[in-house]
């Protein structure tokens, strides 16, 4: 396929590519590179269907045979993004879904049709909710054109045909026709301009537990090909180490053992701070990479460590400045007049995403075209990435989407892996370079959960009443790292911070107080935060629902009666009584057992979980059973939401009773998974997932939102069953052993 090009310069495509949403178009030659990836993922997913094939629209491709293949350019990393999408798709198209398949468009080829297929960003569990208003309108404008072509093909009105599991019938005489029949015909048919949508009451496959299209078996039996297995004719293997110490450099590097060891083709710097070593393996690249001899300049960061960046964060905690997140009343003056006061501090480490298969890609440059294959979240921001690092103008520069082995955040706005490959890959021309990091350099070079502290003040009058919540934050900003722009706009402000804290918007505060103070001490460290499935809501609903137990308390009040009282919305309630219910609260528990809740809004989802669990010898913590339930306005497969909540459950009781990265000299002690532990299956408990349907009129998140609430319920759980509050995580270094 040969396209005119624009005259577009790198830096023009690397600015304009951050705001794509504005319709930047580029031409591109694709007739390279296409069909190699194809032969290297060994599957039909990797770039467009030939063109001969018929397209009906940009969503949809209809063969002869009458399959249907659907275009999703969000990324799948186990959550089951590509089976919803194609089930709005094919929910609107009334095909048959025993024929769906689908396959990733290139960023490249989206620039090409004006982004065409919106964003390929897939982060913040936005995969469905931002998309499905044009996703399913490609689904209906497909069906409509299909329909159209058969109508033309009868002579006959369209409004007299409709269109079920792939047939299209003329009502009044019940003459029917193919998809396939009529592809071809639809595809040279105009858009048309009003595509309407169904009524939810009309769905009849959006919101059912369909069988999943990306592979399932693939992955259960090892089939399945992800980035690190990619293979291209020629491929070298590269191994990487970068100063471990943030911000450092090399000084200087001497490769001589290692240019004698087997295997090995090349030793190269990699931009100021790190060096690769390339072989015919990975495992000779990184044995020789052991014996290169580097001498590192530490830089200003050398003396960083947990302990000055927890006295940084506790200063933070008193101090005069801070970025007002939500407010209301007067804090100040219902502190000065309270009955009873009420503190406590809260602390939250930083994490590490820990994905099972370490960061890498693929890359191949030569002076007319540089490709990768990248595991990513996101492909335009991976293109992007390739051209700034490639020196080639855009129109010479491409990305090929492989399967990522998990992302929660890791893989999106952080493209670091895919640049180091591309400069390897420019120092060998010609020759197709894989990059991939140890586990080491995946746990030390990290984007790491943010940071956090947080003082919290209640305040009640004589009769027990909560007059007022002052909340302290203390910690890191994501966005001054990752997008300063945001910031700017916000006059200093993160806005990211106050998730599930808001006074509005899709991470608001669900309690009604007399008086509010929610405000943000900015607390930036050497240790460069990210995206961590679930983000700021995390800590932010340890902080916040921890401390409502304990303010239930202090007005002797029943931990849910008391959360009733303040909830303010009622999809809030709604969730939060279906935990309760669900956990039987208003029952007394069997000797021993121990309950615990919580509740959230994240990611325009209300959350609430529940939970039972026993303690013995005092620090040996079990989980019996754990009750959520979720409300994000609809559920497009009700089965993959719930393994989806059961699943960001292992996330948040992880980082609860495991997981954390600490710093000493400048940087991270935790190298691998023998000090950076997960919970195992044995350990995990039975989630049972309350789902809500048609909660409101907008779409929330899954992948994310529920993490948040699973970390408190267990908190306050173990509080009622030892007596004893546990504010700091993880929980591990208060002895206590889940098991």
């Amino acid at each position: 396929m040969t396209t005119t090009i624009t005259n577009t310069s790198r830096r023009h495509f690397i600015v304009g590519a951050s705001a794509i949403s504005a319709g930047l178009a580029i031409g591109f030659d694709f007739s390279l590179g296409i069909s190699e990836a194809n032969a290297a993922m060994g599957t039909g997913t990797t770039s467009m269907t030939p063109l001969s094939i018929p397209e009906i629209g940009v969503w949809v491709v209809v063969k002869p045979n009458d399959d249907v293949v659907v275009r999703i350019v969000r990324s799948e990393m186990g959550q089951g993004t590509i089976t919803g999408l194609a089930q709005m798709v094919a929910e609107e198209l009334q095909c048959d879904w025993k024929k769906v398949s689908y396959e990733y468009p290139s960023p490249a080829e989206s620039l090409i049709r004006k982004q065409a297929w919106g964003s390929f960003s897939t982060g913040g569990s936005r995969g469905i909710r931002t998309s499905e208003q044009y996703v399913r309108k490609g689904g209906a404008a497909a069906r409509m054109m299909l329909i159209q072509a058969a109508a033309n093909n009868w002579n006959v009105s369209p409004s007299e045909c409709i269109a079920l599991n792939s047939v299209i019938t003329h009502t009044p005489t019940g003459q029917t026709t193919t998809f396939g029949k009529v592809s071809v015909a639809a595809s040279q048919l105009p858009l048309p301009t009003e595509i309407p949508l169904k009524d939810p009451k009309e769905w009849k496959l959006i919101g059912k537990p369909v069988n999943r299209i990306d592979g399932v078996p693939d992955k259960v039996t090892g089939r399945q090909i992800y980035a690190i297995d990619l293979k291209l004719p020629g491929m070298l293997v590269a191994n990487i180490k970068e100063c471990p110490v943030f911000g450092g450099k090399v000084k200087s590097f001497d490769a001589t053992k290692a240019l004698a060891m087997k295997g090995v083709k090349k030793v190269v710097p990699v931009g100021d701070s790190a060096v690769a070593v390339v072989a015919d393996t990975f495992w000779h690249a990184k044995t020789a990479l052991e014996q290169v001899d580097i001498v590192w300049d530490n830089g200003p960061n050398a003396n960083v460590s947990s302990a000055t960046i927890l006295k940084y964060l506790q200063d933070g905690l008193t101090a005069d400045d801070a970025f007002v997140g939500n407010s209301n009343g007067d804090m100040k003056e219902a502190i000065a007049k309270s009955s009873k006061t009420v503190e406590s501090t809260f602390f939250y480490p930083f994490l590490n995403h820990a994905t099972l298969e370490p960061m890498n890609a693929s890359a191949k440059w030569t002076p007319e075209l540089c490709e990768a294959w990248v595991p990513t979240q996101d492909g335009e921001a991976s293109l992007a990435a390739v051209i700034a690092a490639s020196g080639l103008p855009a129109e010479k520069c491409n990305v090929y989407k492989v399967n990522l082995g998990g992302g929660f955040g890791r893989r999106g706005a952080f493209q670091d892996y895919t640049t180091q490959a591309v400069n390897i890959a420019k120092q060998m021309p010609g020759t197709p370079i894989k990059l991939i990091w140890t586990r080491e350099e995946d746990m030390t070079q990290g984007r790491y959960h943010p940071i956090m502290m947080c003082k919290l003040t209640g305040t009640f009058d004589e009769k027990q009443n909560l007059t007022g919540l002052n909340m302290r934050l203390s910690g890191q900003s994501i966005l001054t790292s990752v997008r300063p722009a945001v910031v700017a706009a916000n006059k200093g402000k993160d806005p990211l911070v106050f998730q599930g804290l808001d006074s509005s918007g899709e991470a608001s505060l669900n309690y009604s107080f007399p008086n509010l103070m929610v405000d943000h001490s900015m607390r930036n460290t050497s240790v460069p935060p990210g995206f961590w499935r679930g983000v700021n809501a995390n800590q932010n609903a340890v902080f916040l629902e921890s401390f409502m137990d304990e303010l239930a308390d202090a007005a002797g009040a029943d931990p849910v009666e008391f959360r009733r009282k303040y909830i303010s919305n009622p999809r809030a309630l709604t969730v939060l009584n279906a935990v309760a219910e669900g956990i039987g609260w208003d029952k007394p528990a069997p000797a021993g057992i121990y309950r615990g809740i919580a509740q959230m809004k994240a990611f325009g989802s209300y959350v609430s979980a529940a939970c039972e669990i026993s303690v013995t010898n005092g620090n040996e913590v079990k989980i019996h059973r754990m009750v959520a339930a979720t409300d994000p306005g609809y559920v497009v497969n009700p089965a993959q939401v719930k393994r989806q909540v059961a699943g960001s459950f292992v996330y948040g009781l992880s980082a609860l009773f495991e997981e954390e990265i600490t710093i000493e000299n400048g940087a991270v002690v935790q190298r691998n998974f023998d000090n950076f532990n997960s919970i195992r299956i044995s350990q995990m408990p039975k989630v049972e997932a309350i789902l809500i349907q048609g909660g409101g009129n907008e779409w929330g998140g899954v992948g994310e939102p529920t993490i948040c609430v699973a970390a408190p319920a267990v908190l306050n759980a173990i509080y009622r069953a030892t007596g004893k509050r546990y504010r700091t995580a993880p929980l591990k270094n208060s002895g206590i052993k889940l098991v």
